[in-house]
């Protein structure tokens, strides 16, 4: 018993010196733009007067919905107690959806913690219902009244809280109270890493090392400027395809997301089926890079890429592969070499690729000008869109799994983050060139001008209608960034008489990292790429498995004959400048 109490006290001692450390470590968040923070005074201008206009010419549906709310609330109040009148210390009957959060058993047998969860969901439901009956909000402002009160909805769940969450109150009791001292060393951790800001590590920073257990495929960085290194990757076939593959990847990530493991490298399996293989590696841009622009990307990055890939090999035509902004680029790209009569490339592929942005998806809450002006005036302060903050807005897409979750598991549990390769890529993420972001978020996002035959890049004015080239493009089901409906939109306005559109199951990341091996996520597939998407997926074919031999059996035919296997640093100018996965992935992010 002495010895529970003097590690008891020692833990509590523990934890008024990490309580100083967190304060210390809060008021170093530097000041940002009330913009970045949420939506502007418009929005609830727009919100509160549509309830006021429903209240005024409808009052009977919001009387409905509270008396409802009230009826649920009450209801359940009353069974609750009725059971303890009997004597009983157990919940009512608990027969409601079931939702990981609430895994525990003492949610639904306990009569606190039932109690507390119930009441939860019927105010959640409640403040749905609210929303959903503002039909005098327009449509996109609904939708980010939507998003926002979902982030209110998520936050006040029980489980986030140490008094309401039997998981962690178990495990205080079981520990003596040293989860939460672990707990709290790891919400200081996060706070000191994140500039003041509270987002919790996904993966164990220490399980990985780039080039050792991750990023691991040969190769050889062949070429370096100031804006990529391009890699070479070494054969592990006799004979290649004549024409080479250049895959351009997307520069608010790293590109080993195409080569985390040997199992499940995208990488590796392209250059095992017989391909001669290059990889863009971008650089991470400090505050030197605020004045690049999108242009630079497509110069420096994407035209020179081609050029060196064109030497290297001897052909006059390249492969090419964008993945998701990197995609969106390509189209323009493809526009500009259209324009150009240039036909360094013989056909190109999307990944998850964006080109018509008249449809926002679930990206539409930060796409306003509220939003998008507070970026604007940071990056003009700063001079690049810190990796921090992007970070956060993807992760609060998916905030129960990417937010809430892991900070219940890592500052109420105590857990150490998992050792897992995908989720440490994901927070090993980029900066963006200040001029490159608001480009990108003006022209392409806000004013779709790649679809309307708009956008300026280069002295000329590009539009999907001139892409004429074969083009293959592989969108996911449950992608929440590029959503698959979006993404076939365009396809279908590209100008190609060979256009391919395959749907993996799955989301952004694991629809397209999905080895065959695995036999994990299938596919979809149809020849017919014209209409609407609604259309297209009536009338296509389920095919079990990977989307990647599909991929490879369209891609084959225009690859060209087989020749002698091409080794990195074999042509002369073009000697290894450094093993893969070369300097630039290695940069970490600013903030």
């Amino acid at each position: 018993m002495g010895e529970n109490l003097d590690r008891l006290s020692a833990n509590l001692a523990k934890m008024e010196e990490l309580s100083q450390r967190m304060v210390t470590a809060l008021s170093s968040r530097p000041a940002s733009d009330a913009g970045l923070e949420g939506p502007g005074p418009e929005l609830y201008m727009k919100a509160g007067m549509a309830y006021w206009h429903e209240m005024m010419t409808n009052p009977a549906k919001l009387m409905e919905n509270q008396v409802q709310y009230w009826g649920e609330a009450l209801t359940h109040f009353m069974e609750a107690q009725q059971e303890l009148a009997r004597g009983s210390l157990h919940a009512p009957e608990d027969d409601g959806p079931e939702d990981k959060r609430f895994q525990n058993p003492m949610w639904k047998s306990h009569p606190y913690f039932n109690f507390i969860k119930q009441q939860y969901l019927i105010s959640a439901q409640a403040i749905e219902r609210a929303i959903a009956d503002l039909d005098n909000l327009p449509p996109r402002d609904k939708q980010r009244v939507e998003f926002f009160a979902r982030q209110i909805i998520d936050l006040f769940a029980p489980t986030n809280f140490l008094a309401t969450n039997p998981d962690a109150l178990e495990r205080a009791v079981e520990t003596d109270g040293a989860s939460l001292v672990q707990g709290l060393e790891n919400l200081v951790r996060d706070i000191e890493a994140n500039r003041g800001a509270i987002l919790p590590t996904l993966s164990d920073p220490e399980a990985f090392t780039l080039g050792q257990n991750i990023g691991t495929a040969k190769g050889s960085v062949v070429f370096r400027n100031e804006m990529m290194e391009l890699i070479q990757f070494a054969p592990t076939t006799e004979q290649v395809h004549r024409t080479p593959i250049v895959v351009l990847p997307p520069w608010i990530n790293k590109f080993y997301i195409l080569d985390l493991k040997e199992s499940n490298s995208l990488i590796r399996w392209i250059v095992d089926q017989g391909y001669t293989l290059f990889v863009v590696s971008w650089k991470n841009p400090d505050t030197s890079y605020a004045d690049t622009s999108l242009d630079d990307y497509v110069e420096k990055g994407y035209l020179e890429a081609i050029a060196t890939a064109k030497a290297i090999t001897g052909e006059k035509q390249i492969n090419a592969i964008g993945y998701c902004i990197a995609g969106t680029t390509l189209a323009a790209v493809l526009s500009l070499l259209k324009k150009r009569k240039d036909n360094s490339i013989k056909s190109a592929t999307f990944f998850t690729a964006l080109t018509d942005f008249s449809e926002q998806g679930e990206f539409t809450p930060f796409l306003d000008d509220d939003f998008v002006d507070a970026i604007e005036r940071q990056v003009t302060s700063e001079g690049i869109l810190g990796s921090h903050l992007m970070s956060r807005t993807f992760s609060f897409l998916r905030a129960n799994d990417l937010v809430y979750g892991p900070a219940v598991r890592s500052y109420m549990m105590g857990e150490a983050p998992p050792a897992f390769d995908l989720l440490f890529w994901n927070g090993d993420s980029t900066n963006l060139p200040g001029r490159m972001a608001v480009q990108y978020l003006r022209d392409l996002c806000q004013g779709n001008k790649l679809a309307l035959g708009e956008l300026q890049i280069l002295g000329e004015t590009l539009s999907l209608s001139d892409v004429t080239l074969p083009v293959c493009s592989i969108a996911c089901e449950t992608d929440h960034i590029a959503a698959w409906p979006d993404v076939y939109r365009g396809l279908v306005q590209f100008a190609s008489k060979d256009k391919t559109f395959i749907l993996s199951e799955s989301g952004h990341i694991a629809g397209i990292v999905n080895p065959p091996t695995k036999k994990k996520y299938g596919h979809y597939t149809n020849t017919f790429v014209s209409g609407t998407p609604e259309e297209w997926r009536e009338s296509a074919t389920y095919n079990q498995g990977s989307w990647w031999p599909m991929w490879e059996r369209w891609i084959a035919p225009r690859s060209g004959a087989m020749v002698p296997a091409r080794t990195p640093g074999e042509v002369a100018g073009f000697e290894p400048l450094g093993d893969a996965p070369g300097t630039y992935v290695l940069e970490k992010a600013a903030g």
